[in-house]
């Protein structure tokens, strides 16, 4: 398995993130399209507003599973990195770190986590900022 850093961190999962959006927003245009065209004729109306509808709804339905699975994700992140920093100095995260903060803190190694936690509260550091402060990355797999 490769070596993960910042520029090769984010997960592109092609069939999801290419494939079914592709098709997801080619059934979308193609439903308007329908719809249009059946106003016009007057004829097959009924039919035409419910593939548009149902088109919708399975846009709205798969941008919702990942939006769901990822805050999951981003809460078990959260109490995993506030344990870690619990075990290493006995006191829970500082409250001023944002939840974008605590997640890309998770790729810091021990050895500049608590400094970088600590910047990160005072500075105000983004997400990004963060991720590209690390300089011996910690790899995380399993992230979905």
């Amino acid at each position: 398995m490769e070596t993960q850093n910042y520029a090769n961190h984010r997960r592109y999962v092609p069939m999801y993130h290419g494939v079914l959006f592709l098709l997801l927003f080619a059934a979308f245009v193609g439903s308007f399209v329908n719809l249009y065209v059946c106003l016009g004729e007057h004829q097959g109306v009924y039919s035409a507003s419910l593939i548009t509808v149902l088109t919708i709804c399975g846009l709205i339905q798969s941008w919702y599973s990942r939006a769901f699975a990822t805050k999951v994700q981003d809460r078990a992140i959260r109490a995993e990195e506030n344990l870690r920093h619990f075990a290493i100095t006995g006191k829970l995260f500082d409250t001023r770190l944002t939840m974008g903060q605590i997640i890309a803190l998770r790729f810091a190694s021990d050895e500049e986590f608590l400094s970088l936690a600590k910047r990160a509260a005072e500075e105000k550091l983004s997400r990004e900022d963060v991720k590209k402060a690390i300089k011996t990355w910690r790899a995380d797999h399993f992230r979905a």
